[in-house]
C-alpha cells in the first residue's frame, strides 16, 4: 500500500512538473514582453523559388519587429501536402499558415472563384489595383467562418497556354488538344468553352505528361517554362487569367496574436506583397531568357485576344444564373477603377 501510494504521489508530481513545463513553454515571452507564438507556414514551391525567398524575408521581418515574440517556420516543397491538403490542415488546427492559389481557395469558399474567371482583369494595372484594394480585403474576411482568413497576396503573373507541338493563336487551335488544368471548375469550364479537353493533374506530373504525350499542353504563367521549357516548345500569350497566390492564416492562430502582433504581421505581409512585385518581374524575365535562348521556346504574341474573350462569355452568363454571389464580385472587379 505504501509503495502504491508513493508511486501515485511520484506520478502526480512528475505529471505536475510536466504540466508546469508545458505551460511555461506556452507562455514564454519574447523580447518585446509579449507571449511568444510559433507559427508553421507551408507552400509547395522549391527553396530557390522567388516565393520561398520572399516568404523567408517576411518571416524574418515579423520576428525582428515583434522582438522575437512571433516566429514563422516555413515548410517548402509541398512537404505538408498539396495546397488543398494544407488548407484542410489549417481548418483542422494542424497548420497555421499557407501560401495557396486563389483557385484552390475557391474549392473551400466559392467567393474566391471570382478571381479565376477568364479575363476578369483588364490588364496588369487593373489586376494590381484590385488586389491592393478593398475588394481583396473583403475576400480576406469572407472565409473567417471557414477557419482561415487572407493576409495578403503575391503576384503569380498571367496564365497562358504552352504546348509541345502546336502554336496557339486562336481558340480554334486548341480543338482536340488535351490541356492540363488545375483542379478548378472554372478552369475546366474555360477549356470546354475554348474547345480543348481539360486534363486535371498535379504540377509535378506535367513534365512526364508532355514528354509521353499524355497531354498536349498546359496553362500556367511563364515561370512554368523553368521546369517544362525543354519539352514544351510554344508559349502563347493569350493571358486568359491572372490568379493571385494568397497567404492565409488560421483564424484560431490569428486569435493567438496580440493586437500589436496582428498589426505587425499584417504590415509585414503587405510589405512582402509590394517587394514581391519586382521580384516576380525579375523571375519572369530570367525564366523567359533561358526559355528562349537555351531551350529555344517560341513565344507566340500575335494572339487574337478578342476571340478568346468572346469564347469565354458563356462562363459569365453561367455564373450570373447559377452563382449570383460570385458574379456580383466579378462585376465589382470589372467596375473597379
Amino acid at each position: 500500500m505504501i509503495k502504491n501510494s508513493f508511486r501515485k504521489a511520484l506520478t502526480a508530481t512528475v505529471s505536475g512538473l510536466l504540466l508546469v513545463g508545458m505551460l511555461a513553454g506556452c507562455n514564454k515571452s519574447g523580447a518585446s514582453g509579449s507571449k511568444s507564438v510559433n507559427l508553421k507556414l507551408g507552400h509547395n514551391l522549391a527553396e530557390d523559388h522567388a516565393v520561398h525567398i520572399q516568404l523567408s524575408a517576411f518571416a524574418n521581418a515579423v520576428k525582428e519587429k515583434t522582438g522575437g515574440a512571433v516566429t514563422i517556420q516555413i515548410y517548402p516543397n509541398g512537404t505538408l501536402g498539396s495546397e488543398s491538403d494544407m488548407v484542410s490542415q489549417i481548418q483542422a488546427g494542424a497548420l497555421d499558415m499557407a501560401k495557396v492559389s486563389a483557385s484552390t481557395l475557391g474549392n473551400f469558399n466559392e467567393a474566391w472563384n471570382a478571381l479565376s474567371v477568364p479575363y476578369v482583369f483588364n490588364n496588369k494595372d487593373h489586376y494590381y489595383s484590385v488586389m491592393d484594394g478593398l475588394i481583396a480585403e473583403d475576400l480576406y474576411q469572407m472565409t473567417e467562418g471557414d477557419g482561415f482568413k487572407g493576409l495578403t497576396w503575391l503576384d503569380s503573373g498571367s496564365r497562358s497556354f504552352y504546348t509541345k507541338n502546336t502554336p496557339i493563336r486562336t481558340p480554334a487551335d486548341l480543338k482536340g488538344l488535351k490541356i492540363r488544368t488545375m483542379d478548378s471548375q472554372v478552369a475546366i469550364d474555360m477549356m470546354k468553352c475554348l474547345g480543348g479537353s481539360a486534363t486535371v493533374m498535379g504540377y509535378s506530373e506535367i513534365y512526364t505528361g508532355l514528354q509521353q504525350g499524355v497531354i498536349d499542353g498546359a496553362e500556367n504563367n511563364v515561370t512554368a517554362l523553368r521546369d517544362h521549357g525543354d519539352v514544351a516548345k510554344y508559349y502563347c500569350f493569350d493571358e486568359h487569367t491572372r490568379i493571385p497566390d494568397i497567404v492565409v492564416i488560421a483564424t484560431k492562430s490569428w486569435a493567438k496574436l496580440t493586437p500589436d502582433q496582428q498589426k505587425i504581421v499584417k504590415e509585414c505581409a503587405k510589405e512582402a506583397t509590394q517587394e514581391y512585385k519586382q521580384a516576380w518581374l525579375n523571375f519572369e524575365n530570367d525564366v523567359l531568357d533561358k526559355a528562349v535562348n537555351v531551350n529555344h521556346v517560341t513565344l507566340i504574341k500575335d494572339v487574337d485576344t478578342a476571340a478568346f474573350q468572346k469564347a469565354c462569355e458563356p462562363i459569365y452568363s453561367g455564373l450570373k444564373s447559377s452563382k449570383p454571389a460570385v458574379y456580383a464580385i466579378v462585376e465589382k472587379i470589372q467596375n473597379w477603377k
